[in-house]
């Protein structure tokens, strides 16, 4: 299981468009992936869920990932929401 707090820097939040593109890279990979913020936990492969959560700019949130390919989903996912 892989662990890591990441700070959103993609200008406009997690709105509809980049938490699809979110889901897209995170169904990718056979691990499971979730994403916490402020006690709430959802699945990363759930746009649904992920739309809930309602995450801006400059918001930490925990990815957490556990399967064999965790660790490059860790790294895709983070590259992404890092991305300006």
């Amino acid at each position: 299981m892989v662990k890591k707090t990441i700070t959103i820097k993609i200008a406009s939040g997690l709105e509809a468009r980049p938490v699809a593109m979110l889901v897209q890279i995170a169904s990718q990979y056979e691990c499971k992936i979730y994403v916490e913020n402020e006690g709430a936990r959802v699945n990363a492969k759930s746009i649904m869920g992920m739309m809930t959560l309602g995450l801006g700019t400059g918001e930490q949130i925990t990815v957490t990932a556990d399967g064999d390919d965790e660790s490059k989903a860790i790294k895709e996912i983070e590259t992404y929401l890092s991305s300006h």
